[in-house]
């Protein structure tokens, strides 16, 4: 056994590359070794901007002779196939192995040389590794079969123990020689062995242990703030990045004009994070402070005053720029800035930015003015009470004695101001920012720069921050907003895009979402769980279809019209007709002047012939409820829920208010994971099976009209029962009457429950049945001879599933 290095040297690796290569460099060796026969105790891996190595303990000096057998034709097989194999293998037909009528040819393989192996392997593992982005070079580039590499390689130690593998790629030949840092160490370094490249490249100021690096980053620059009496903004990110630039790190603290601190801090941090990859800090306040801490890559003689000198130089233009931005977007009003939208494309099928921001405006207003988003905390408005973990909702209730709640009618306004009002407002100007020259350089800062603009400019807090944190959440683990006017402003634009994206077919597939419809559904179920909005999903996806059709509303008098009925252009009709193929030119014809130009029509005329038809032809509302559907189990799987429980719900159908969808899995997740659940779940499942085998026979036995009781069955029709008396509870066994008296009370406590949203309610009354159905199971033949006793007994276990079914679909459920 020993160990073997390999160094592969180049000029600077990018640092967003080094972590990936270090594992695409062990899984490229290992497959090599095993495919060879040999195999490694333990494999480390290094990166530093200008190498990548490698460190095999334990490996073996030869592989091991093998015998490899390949099966033959039988014996007696045609001479053909007695030739063919004999040319494959290579073999003459003495030399074959005959056993139980067959022959084998058997190949002894004698072991091979450790270093024969990877002499092979290096070169194999240099051309197949995989760079996101690689390249040639020198004079062999003008072929494309020439190396490539992330950038030219220059270097290969080799070393097998204390020998060199020797092998060669494209001129460039492994030694033994490697080179130290860039600036602190000159001339080649003579590595003996794998034991000693650790601490012969620590000599020449090269630190290959990538964690090392990043320690150092990390403690120094604290250490830097924290001696200037500061405190370090910690960046995970920008560790890992500033390791992968230097092979020996150096924090410095350098500062930079106060006057920049006039510039939003947001853009300061992301100019310094961004452009120059610098820290920034915080004074004993909390706020901003007028520094930064760079990484060096040098050990300077004057401790770095040269260094911080440079950089704060460098850093001070890129704020200059930041800050002639700043002040020059101050000038122009967001109203303006808004208008240029129209120039800019949201989707070809869709329209410019400023079309979508037309329909988030009144969708805004709609979900306020619906009362979907309320400025009352406890009606969906902000963020929403405590909750005792179980299934039912908070009610909307009204506690005079405390300050925090309101009347059921929200808030008492406040003067100047009304949330639809603010809720539009704040959906006109969200966008506005996407012209401005600072979003234009920092695309990241959308929205945020929108809200300083605003405030800036005069807008409300209201507005400012809806403006701001209207792209909220981004993922699962961000902030989800409460305030009522961001609320409506990121609600609008989320349902916006999901809806018309789905309009116009662009959906989403296991590999590709490039208009992140996936997370802005999962931004919309964790505003509505978040916030306890309670609204219809399809009738919010008709209103945005509708808004969609009726783009460019007008007033009559605009149009010279008479009265104060509203009317619409249909130009919007016509683009929509084309852009979907929706084939109604018969239909627009009487719409149309003598050029073929569309006309303005009132709404009267235009909803009961094409309105209806156009929103129809438009994405379906059951599809999105679908989507839904499978990011809720998504997003639920974190939290423990099951997937197979939204499905039983989800198969009730009708149920689009995700809120109450998922108090009820809930809910019914806390039963049915209780023994008594279980219990009831498996008499449900025998009963439907039983009823499912009847059904099969003759539909006409089963019926719960025959289990003495008014039934209204899954399609809604009420079956009339035959005479109840026939069937008293003298004619009757002690189970059946038993059963059939806990369905009369069951039934109706289940329903009046559901009615009002309890469902711990709901799932109590179901688990009064557990006991009556088991004993039912256990003491009465459903099958009986006598035709009315069967009829009945089916009947009951009818009753028994469809109350059962009431809840959830039991038969969805797993176990």
């Amino acid at each position: 056994m020993t160990d073997f290095l390999l160094e592969l040297r180049s000029e600077e690796i990018p640092a967003r590359m080094q972590l990936k290569a270090k594992e695409d460099l062990a899984r490229l060796f290992h497959d090599a070794l095993a495919k060879a026969g040999l195999a490694a105790a333990s494999v480390e891996t290094f990166a530093t901007p200008r190498r990548l190595a490698l460190i095999a303990t334990g490996l073996p000096l030869a592989t091991e002779a093998v015998s490899e057998e390949t099966k033959g034709p039988k014996v007696g097989a045609p001479p053909q196939a007695m030739e063919g194999f004999l040319r494959k293998t290579g073999l003459s037909q003495d030399q074959l192995v005959e056993r139980d009528g067959v022959y084998y040819a058997v190949v002894e393989k004698a072991g091979r040389q450790a270093v024969d192996v990877l002499a092979e392997a290096i070169p194999a593992i240099i051309r197949a590794f995989p760079w996101p982005k690689s390249q040639r070079w020198g004079a062999a580039s003008v072929s494309t079969e020439s190396l490539r590499w992330v950038r030219p390689l220059q270097g290969i130690v080799a070393l097998l123990g204390d020998a060199v593998v020797s092998c060669e790629i494209e001129g460039i030949v492994s030694g033994a020689d490697t080179m130290g840092h860039r600036f602190h160490h000159s001339g080649p370094i003579l590595i003996e062995n794998a034991g000693d490249y650790i601490e012969k490249l620590r000599a020449a100021h090269v630190l290959v242990h990538f964690s090392e690096r990043c320690r150092i980053i990390r403690d120094g620059a604290k250490a830097a703030a924290e001696a200037a009496g500061l405190t370090l903004v910690e960046d995970e990110g920008l560790v890992i990045e500033n390791a992968g630039l230097t092979e020996w790190p150096v924090p410095m603290l350098g500062r930079f004009d106060p006057a920049f601190l006039d510039v939003p801090q947001e853009v300061i941090q992301l100019t310094a994070r961004v452009n120059q990859k610098y820290f920034v800090c915080h004074d004993a306040a909390g706020r901003l402070a007028n520094a930064f801490v760079c990484t060096a890559n040098i050990d300077a003689r004057d401790k770095g005053a040269a260094i911080v000198a440079g950089n704060e130089k460098v850093l001070a233009a890129r704020l200059s720029d930041a800050k002639f931005f700043w002040e020059q977007d101050l000038k122009v009003a967001l109203d303006d800035q808004a208008q240029k939208l129209a120039q800019i494309t949201f989707h070809e099928k869709l329209g410019s930015v400023a079309d979508k921001v037309e329909r988030v405006a009144k969708l805004a207003r709609w979900l306020v003015e619906q009362g979907i988003v309320k400025s009352s905390p406890e009606r969906g408005g902000g963020a929403r009470a405590a909750s005792d973990g179980g299934g039912s909702l908070p009610p909307a209730s009204f506690d005079a004695e405390s300050p925090l709640q309101y009347p059921s009618d929200g808030p008492p306004p406040r003067a100047g101001e009304d949330l639809a009002d603010q809720a539009e407002r704040a959906a006109r100007l969200c966008k506005a920012d996407l012209v401005t020259g600072m979003v234009g350089e920092f695309p990241e800062l959308q929205g945020i720069m929108g809200g300083y603009y605003a405030r800036a400019q005069g807008e409300s807090d209201a507005v400012a921050d809806a403006i701001r944190d209207h792209y909220k959440p981004v993922g699962q683990g961000d902030d989800v907003p409460t305030a009522p006017v961001t609320v409506a402003v990121s609600l609008a634009d989320k349902l916006d895009t999901l809806a018309m994206f789905f309009a116009v077919n662009e959906l989403p597939t296991g590999s590709r979402d490039p208009f992140a419809l996936r997370r802005a559904a999962l931004g919309i179920l964790q505003f509505m769980q978040h916030n306890e909005l309670r609204f219809k999903l399809n009738e919010t996806i008709d209103y945005i279809r509708r808004l969609a059709v009726l783009e460019g509303e007008l007033s009559s008098d605009q149009i010279g019209g008479d009265g104060d009925a509203p009317v619409y252009r249909l130009d919007q009709v016509g683009r929509w007709n084309d852009d979907f193929d929706l084939d109604l030119d018969g239909r627009l014809a009487e719409w149309k002047d003598e050029k073929g130009n569309l006309q303005t029509a009132s709404l009267e005329t235009i909803e009961p012939e094409l309105l209806a038809e156009l929103v129809e032809l438009l994405v379906k509302p059951d599809e999105l409820v679908t989507f839904f559907a499978d990011r809720l189990k998504v997003q639920q799987r974190e939290a423990g829920v099951r997937h197979d429980l939204i499905d039983a719900v989800f198969s009730l159908g009708g149920e689009d208010d995700l809120v109450r969808l998922l108090a009820r899995v809930k809910a019914l997740q806390a039963y049915i994971t209780t023994a008594e659940g279980a219990n009831l779940l498996a008499a449900y499942k025998r009963a439907a099976n039983i009823l499912k085998q009847a059904e099969g026979v003759d539909k006409n036995t089963v019926a719960p009209a025959q289990a003495g009781a008014h039934h209204v069955s899954q399609s809604g029709t009420t079956d009339e029962i035959g005479s109840s008396l026939r069937w008293s509870d003298a004619d009757l066994g002690i189970e059946e009457s038993a059963l059939r008296t806990a369905l009369d009370a069951a039934e109706p406590k289940a329903a009046a429950a559901l009615s009002v949203e309890d469902f711990e309610g709901a799932m109590a009354a179901l688990a009064t049945l557990r006991a009556p159905i088991d004993a039912f199971f256990e003491a009465v033949m459903v099958n009986d001879p006598d035709q009315d006793k069967r009829a009945f007994r089916l009947g009951l276990l009818a009753r028994f599933r469809d109350a059962v079914t009431q809840v959830a679909d039991f038969s969805k459920i797993e176990g």
